[in-house]
């Protein structure tokens, strides 16, 4: 029997494998951290994790630059980590502490990072895509070369505010990433069930949007797929879509127990799609690490994840009089 042909890595190097390994584990081991810590009563309120969906943001953070922004739904905890937000700040808001990046009133689903360039977190379906088009506006409106990567899911993309944005997306050359995360389900209802289009992208064809569907479980196919959507906006020619086919495990939320699909089914996708064991293939069979080194960073992970976790516990709740305040702007 011929011997295992190693991966193809030629087009991406050791550094760049390594990082896409440790911010998508962070990721996933901050978000199993988010699920026992529901558990326990420490997390109140609404808790979407992002397990299984690592490779999109991290991929499409690969591709952008200082400056760009970022925009999405309650599903967010994934795309604050990967824009470089502080875990124990994230931890901290999901357990409605002063710590947290939005002082603790604004938990799993609102929180905000002004120096990262990330806008939310928005709680109402498809909301924040007219707002993501509406950065992107400023952007232009600026003069700069920025772009703003909007992000909502399969079951949003059927919102009629989505074909609006298009709508003046594409009149006004918006430097704006539409980015459908597709990951099958709207909260328990299939895609398949809920629309007879064989794409979402493609919608986009009626407002003279281009755009393409994505490996979203394939951190490398995502970043090339970005890096051609940001360039097509930078030049002044977006916006564009990116549908992401992508997957989560967990339920919609903390308190879905997911019984719309089958164990078999999500254990597939695991066994056959799994965006980090992806990469750690190609490091492992590239030569690149070994499983020694690989163990190392889940050891730094780990230690990552709890110290955000030990931070929540010990950051104090947040005054009475903060009620009163930020209310309206």
């Amino acid at each position: 029997m011929a011997a295992k042909k190693p991966p193809e890595t030629s087009n991406v190097s050791k550094d760049e494998l390594l990082h896409f390994y440790r911010e998508m584990l962070l990721i996933r081991r901050f978000e199993e951290k988010a699920g026992q810590l529901y558990g326990m009563g420490l997390i109140g309120g609404f808790c979407h994790l992002y397990i299984g969906q690592e490779a999109v943001v991290v991929g499409l953070e690969a591709a952008a630059k200082e400056g760009d922004k970022r925009i999405t739904s309650y599903r967010d905890h994934g795309h604050m980590l990967a824009c470089g937000m502080d875990p124990k700040g994230v931890m901290a808001e999901l357990t409605g502490r002063a710590g947290g990046y939005s002082r603790g009133k604004g938990g799993s689903m609102h929180m905000f990072s002004k120096e990262k360039h990330f806008y939310g977190g928005h709680g109402i379906v498809a909301a924040q895509v007219p707002l993501g088009a509406g950065l992107a506006f400023a952007d232009k409106y600026l003069g700069n070369d920025n772009v703003t990567f909007t992000y909502f899911g399969d079951g949003a993309a059927n919102q009629g505010q989505v074909y609006e944005t298009y709508n003046m997306a594409e009149l006004w050359n918006l430097p704006v990433v539409f980015v459908i995360e597709n990951n099958q389900y709207a909260m328990g209802t299939s895609m398949k069930r809920a629309t007879r289009s064989r794409t979402l992208w493609e919608r986009g064809a009626a407002y003279g949007i281009k755009g393409e569907a994505v490996d979203g479980m394939d951190v490398l196919a995502v970043k090339a797929a970005g890096e051609k959507a940001v360039a097509i906006c930078r030049a002044g020619e977006g916006p564009y879509i990116l549908e992401m086919m992508t997957y989560r495990y967990r339920g919609h939320s903390m308190s879905d127990p997911a019984k719309y699909r089958t164990r078999e089914e999500v254990q597939k996708m695991r066994d056959e799609k799994d965006a980090i064991e992806h990469v750690r293939e190609l490091l492992l069979q590239g030569g690149l690490a070994t499983d020694e080194d690989l163990k190392v960073i889940d050891r730094d992970i780990k230690a990552v994840v709890n110290e955000s976790a030990e931070f929540a516990k010990q950051s104090p709740e947040p005054d009475l009089s903060d009620l009163w305040t930020d209310v309206y702007a």
